[in-house]
């Protein structure tokens, strides 16, 4: 039985450099959901431009009582400017929205109707990639990695957004610190069921600022918050080395005993206690 009806949505929209682009992605969706009767508040968290994009957000604010605008300090990236929406939304339910239109506005009515059928998480994700043969490998090569290495499952091809209950909002609110990881992983990480969406992604002739060098620390903070391979790695090395270490203690122990003075056909005084100290040490 449908309970949840016409609930407060928050959407989050992610602003860097968009003073092109906050209006009509605002007017778009408010169209489609006054068609479908969906509350919602719109909350711009711009994520420290330095274009005029702060500015029309605030005149945005002031002409629609459902929007809010709020301005990092400087750029954080796109996964602390969630979190940082996320603590200020006050919706029974919140999404993400970027601002390069990549995101299909039919999608945000099914997420919000699986909402309402009772589903706490729910994750579009794109059918297929086209964004360059070099980009589609190591973002394949990327999620491959999570999916065999890490404790979340990605759906094929990745996700960047999702839709939460006001349960998990709480939860990534009041229990995760944003530093150093990303809000997908946290989500998909908690242990809900989540629902994937598949989804075309429409093509779009904006230029992602989403650097290279911001990817490869993305990736990085992803895969050390949500793995155990790390930890697991060196515990492995760790016990090899040490295996190897008390057998070389135990060989040149009996090489010394022996009466054998050279190390290499070297004479070296003093070479088997410092062998000895560093196997123990090191």
């Amino acid at each position: 039985m449908n309970t949840k009806k016409h609930k407060l949505l928050s959407i989050i929209f992610l602003s860097y450099y968009s003073e092109n682009r906050i209006t009509e992605n605002y007017y778009l969706i408010k169209k489609k959901f006054d068609e479908e009767n969906i509350p919602f508040e719109f909350i711009i968290i711009d994520d420290g431009s330095q274009d005029n994009s702060y500015s029309i957000a605030l005149e945005l604010e002031k002409k629609e009582k459902n929007v809010s605008s709020y301005q990092l300090s400087k750029n954080y990236t796109s996964h602390y400017a969630v979190f940082a929406g996320l603590s200020v939304c006050t919706g029974d339910c919140a999404t993400i929205m970027p601002d390069d239109f990549q995101q299909p506005v039919e999608t945000y009515v099914q997420m919000y109707n699986q909402w309402k059928n009772g589903n706490k998480l729910i994750i579009p994700y794109r059918t297929s990639r086209k964004d360059g043969l070099l980009k589609d490998f190591f973002s394949n090569m990327f999620y491959s990695i999570m999916n065999r290495f890490s404790v979340v499952k990605y759906p094929p091809g990745g996700c960047d957004i999702f839709f939460a209950d006001r349960e998990i909002i709480n939860i990534l609110n009041d229990k995760i610190h944003p530093i150093n990881t990303s809000s997908t992983v946290e989500v998909l990480r908690l242990g809900f069921s989540p629902v994937f969406i598949p989804f075309i992604r429409p093509k779009v002739k904006t230029k992602s600022r989403w650097t290279f060098r911001k990817k490869i620390k993305q990736a990085a903070d992803s895969f050390f918050t949500s793995s155990n391979f790390p930890i697991r790695l060196i515990t492995y090395l760790g016990v090899l080395t040490s295996i190897f270490s008390i057998f070389l203690i135990i060989f040149v122990t009996i090489l010394k005993l022996a009466g054998e003075e050279s190390l290499g056909g070297f004479s070296i005084p003093g070479w088997t206690t410092t062998v000895i100290f560093i196997s123990l040490f090191s």
